[in-house]
């Protein structure tokens, strides 16, 4: 039978931990009962009601189970998320006019990622086979229209390189107009994929596969001056039907279909290849990204700290059940205190100059001073002194989520700065599981007015499938921890994972000990 073994009363919340044979090995750590704002005489009532109705507890990770349509949405989230979990490659498209230098700016970019595996893929190789019909009439038929794209099966290729397998690429022979006449090419998984074409920004879903997208912006005439070249000298097409294909498809297609995409590219390169300065911030950019986990090179919100191998040792210790508790505390804490440095370190600065004792003057910048740190209740709370530790004077609010019933999650406290909306929030919970304990906190926050942006997420460990929820579902926000675990089981549990976090750091996993809190 499960036993209530100890009770932590504070204002308006009563907090009874419930262990024992009775409670199913993944269930919360404490049960929590709410009776704030209640009329004098009503409070004994009110307090039966709320332990009969209670059916479960709050704790770091925020379990979900007996909830049919949580545990749907989480199997969900779950799928999607370890699709991701694999080695990522990090997918560029090249987009622009027809012989804007995109293929240049491509081979500048493979030329000085020559430690990296890359491949290139040309939307060129995906044009649909042209009918007998199309054929007698070939001048009329427009290669620049997004219908003149296979759309689909460049999909299917791009999705099967991105999830780890080997495809064939076809060789589309533009005399014949087939992609059947050479053999196809072999295409093996690779860190960098570059996608290059007119039209590849056209389709949100081709898009969308994309981590970075670059528009190569080349004057008209310089592209025009280029075709001509190209057409007459490898196609052997004369200058006359080279001109009547650029004025009666090539322009207006342009002009409809490849302009407009610019708006999609995060990056615009004037003069294509001859711009030796963009191309090599692009590849120290991308060289960067290669360097990060996996998740990094989706979410530019998401920062996990440089691990070292005293970071990995600490983790180490840390995550080893046999650790002692005086051992876990002490190395957590070390931990923590490394997250909420990094975390600090993306809040806004302002320069400031100061005299030294030399006489000098020192040109540095002066810290944020609209900063309050918010802990979720109750594992957060063990990332204050870290915290307060760093910023002398920090105001601290509270956080209380609870999942009561079939409601679902259930935001029942929460004690903030009144000033909140007006302040950088670094909100704190070492670990971040499925992300709905986080989502609750954050939208309680938003609700407060705090912009999205203003809110650094500091964790510990971070769960893959948290880390979709969180990231899509407020994109502007930071999350900083300091690693990212394999994923959850189908207990909703990170692993490998530390344990019940909070129950490790506050002694409160040991059935033998007993705690009986002072009086009000």
């Amino acid at each position: 039978m499960a036993r209530e073994h100890w009770i932590w009363k504070w204002p308006a919340v009563m907090i009874i931990a419930v262990s024992g044979k009775g409670v199913p090995p993944l269930q919360f750590s404490v049960r929590v009962f709410i009776f704030r704002s209640l009329p004098m005489g009503s409070t004994s009532k009110s307090v039966v009601d709320l332990i009969e109705a209670s059916s479960g507890v709050h704790f770091s990770g925020f379990h979900m189970d007996s909830l049919e349509q949580g545990v749907k949405e989480m199997e969900l989230t779950t799928a999607s998320a370890t699709e991701d979990l694999h080695k990522q490659p990090f997918v560029i498209g090249v987009a622009g006019g027809a012989a804007s230098g995109k293929t240049t700016v491509c081979d500048l970019i493979i030329q000085q990622l020559h430690d990296q595996r890359v491949v290139l893929v040309n939307q060129d190789s995906f044009y649909h086979n042209l009918t007998e019909e199309e054929l007698t009439k070939v001048h009329d038929y427009n290669f620049d229209h997004p219908d003149a794209f296979d759309t689909e099966k460049l999909l299917c290729v791009m999705e099967k390189l991105r999830h780890g397998q080997a495809v064939d690429i076809p060789n589309y022979d533009l005399k014949s107009y087939k992609n059947n006449v050479f053999p196809a090419r072999r295409v093996n998984p690779s860190d960098v994929i570059l996608l290059e074409g007119i039209l590849i920004f056209h389709d949100q879903r081709v898009r969308d596969l994309m981590n970075m997208k670059i528009f190569v912006d080349t004057d008209a005439d310089v592209r025009l001056a280029r075709r001509i070249r190209r057409d007459t000298v490898e196609k052997s097409r004369d200058i006359g039907t080279v001109l009547d294909q650029y004025s009666k498809f090539v322009k207006p297609a342009f002009d409809d279909f490849i302009l407009p995409t610019k708006k999609y590219a995060d990056i615009i390169i004037p003069r294509g290849g001859d711009n030796h300065v963009a191309i090599d911030l692009i590849v120290q950019h991308i060289r960067t990204k290669l360097g990060q986990h996996d998740l990094c090179k989706i979410y530019p919100n998401l920062y996990v700290i440089h691990s070292t191998f005293q970071i990995r040792g600490m983790h180490t210790l840390i995550r080893d059940a046999q650790t002692t508790k005086h051992d876990f505390v002490f190395y957590a804490d070390r931990l923590i205190r490394l997250v909420v440095e990094h975390g600090l370190g993306h809040l806004p600065f302002t320069e400031k100059q100061v005299i030294t004792p030399t006489g000098s003057v020192y040109t540095g910048v002066d810290f944020c001073k609209r900063l309050c740190g918010v802990s979720v209740i109750r594992s957060g709370e063990s990332m204050e002194n870290a915290l307060r530790a760093c910023c002398k004077g920090i105001k601290i609010g509270k956080i209380l989520i609870h999942r009561e019933g079939d409601n679902g999650q259930q935001l029942i406290y929460e004690k903030l700065p009144l000033d909140i909306s007006e302040r950088h929030v670094l909100l704190l919970d070492p670990i971040l599981g499925t992300g709905n304990s986080a989502v609750q906190a954050i939208s309680l926050l938003l609700r407060k007015g705090v912009p999205e942006s203003n809110i650094i997420f500091l964790n510990l460990i971070s769960a893959p499938q948290g880390v979709h929820v969180v990231c899509k579902s407020f994109p502007r926000i930071k999350i900083v921890t300091s690693e990212i675990e394999m994923g959850l089981n189908n207990d909703f549990r990170v692993i490998p994972g530390m344990g019940e976090f909070g129950d490790r750091y506050f002694g409160t996993d040991d059935d033998d000990q007993q705690v009986v809190a002072p009086s009000q």
